[in-house]
């Protein structure tokens, strides 16, 4: 089976997510000391890095041998989630010039994450917070389709381990990570 839609493309009629201030506490806030699983066949305790660290939290990566469920395109923020990682890809050499490391985040689970990993060629670990132990530690906003919880998409910059930027909501998508090496460079 095969997608009905581009999985790497954004639908022209995507609803816009509107700033709820979900994500108003965060700035300032320590990352929470809770190793996650990597696609490296680590785990990644992200407060103890030192130097920037962006973290871009998604949803829920799609893949091209199934569909969205439905009604996923008509939830705000929700799709996107492939075209943001490969903005991150292609900007990588970029955000690492800039200082800056980078980790994605879903509660997928590290099997499906690598998946993705290998398929898109990303030079980076994707975490996985599938018991939402990150994320609930941050109280960060999540939404429900189908009986599944997903968080929302949020990208983070820290320093040493403490939040300094966060892009909520993230609109579009597939320009955050051009949006986020824009502020690296503004704010070195």
């Amino acid at each position: 089976m095969t997608r009905s839609d581009s999985l790497y493309a954004l639908p022209v009629d995507l609803p816009i997510p509107e700033d709820d201030g979900a994500c108003d506490h965060l700035p300032g806030l320590r990352l929470p000391a809770i190793p996650l699983p990597s696609t490296a066949g680590r785990r990644a305790d992200l407060s103890a890095l030192p130097g920037r660290t962006v973290i871009y939290l998604y949803p829920h990566t799609g893949r091209p041998d199934r569909d969205a469920l439905p009604g996923w395109n008509e939830i705000p923020g929700a799709r996107g989630c492939t075209p943001q990682t490969c903005a991150f890809r292609d900007h990588h050499a970029e955000l690492r010039e800039l200082g800056a490391g980078v980790f994605g985040i879903s509660t997928q689970d590290t099997e499906y994450q690598r998946e993705a990993v290998e398929r898109l060629h990303l030079p980076f670990e994707l975490l996985s917070d599938e018991r939402f132990e990150w994320i609930d530690a941050l109280m960060l906003p999540t939404f429900e389709l189908a009986g599944t919880r997903f968080v929302k998409r949020i990208t983070l910059v820290a320093r040493d381990g403490a939040i300094e930027k966060v892009f909520y909501p993230v609109f579009p998508p597939d320009r955050n990570a051009e949006e986020v090496a824009a502020w690296l460079r503004d704010h070195p």
